[in-house]
């Protein structure tokens, strides 16, 4: 078994466990501890574990984020699939809240509905919608994130109170039994008067984001309403989204 394939194979056992022991390690991957530490040493390098004394456990916080281009083409397929799907739980005449993620982009450009009024903080977003029909497009003031290619500050919240929406559709960089998390503190308070201002949260979120927690919270899992995501959820956090009664859908 190759290097790769072993640590894969550490990496599936913590999806379903809180930790993995050495000798758990060698017995799964038929190596011995010097082996089975060069991967471990390997994995922590590369951000994906914590090692422990006799183990490893996933690391509760991360730290990365790439600028908006390098997202939009991260897993771009499986975002597109979402983005349409989603697009589809639009009807005429909605009036919409759409955030600056990059699935969320997607969803954008699937839109066919007529009648829409939408609120974004997202330039890439308005400019999209801008040559759809029909559409009517409130572009929120405050910050321009050059990076990130978004709205925010203190204005851009102010704006934002004065709206009200039948559906939000959101991303988000983590997703945990702790909520929703992203590691910027002010786009974290955007987001949350969003959810203030939104009748629906449909968040959208393709698998990378499961099991990840970042700096700051947005909002507890009892916030969202519907999910919308690429593969089935590992059961440990798909039994949590059930406790909340949200809408898992799986395409």
């Amino acid at each position: 078994m190759y290097q790769d394939e072993r640590m894969e194979a550490i990496l599936h056992y913590l999806k379903e466990h809180d930790r993995v022991d050495m000798e758990t390690i060698c017995k799964m991957n038929q190596v011995s501890r010097d082996t089975a530490r060069r991967d471990l040493v390997k994995l922590e390098e590369d951000g994906k574990i914590v090692r422990l004394r006799g183990g490893a456990k996933s690391p509760t916080l991360f730290h990365d984020v790439s600028d908006y281009d390098q997202r939009l083409q991260k897993a771009s397929e499986e975002k597109k699939r979402i983005g349409k799907y989603a697009a589809g739980l639009i009807q005429d005449g909605d009036h919409l809240l759409l955030d600056a993620s990059t699935t969320v982009q997607f969803l954008a450009e699937y839109i066919h509905t007529k009648d829409n009024v939408v609120v974004t903080n997202s330039i890439d977003i308005a400019g999209i919608l801008s040559k759809k029909e029909d559409t009517f497009i409130h572009l929120l003031g405050g910050l321009l994130n050059n990076s990130h290619r978004s709205i925010y500050g203190s204005r851009t919240i102010q704006h934002l109170a004065d709206f009200k929406v039948n559906k939000l559709f959101l991303g988000a960089c983590g997703i945990s039994s702790d909520g929703l998390t992203i590691p910027f503190e002010e786009e974290g308070f955007l987001l949350k008067e969003m959810i203030n201002r939104s009748d629906q949260v449909i968040l959208l979120a393709d698998y990378s984001k499961f099991n990840r927690t970042y700096f700051q919270k947005v909002c507890g899992l009892n916030k969202i309403d519907i999910l919308v995501t690429d593969q089935e959820i590992e059961p440990k956090l798909k039994k949590q989204l059930d406790q909340y009664e949200i809408e898992t859908i799986a395409l």
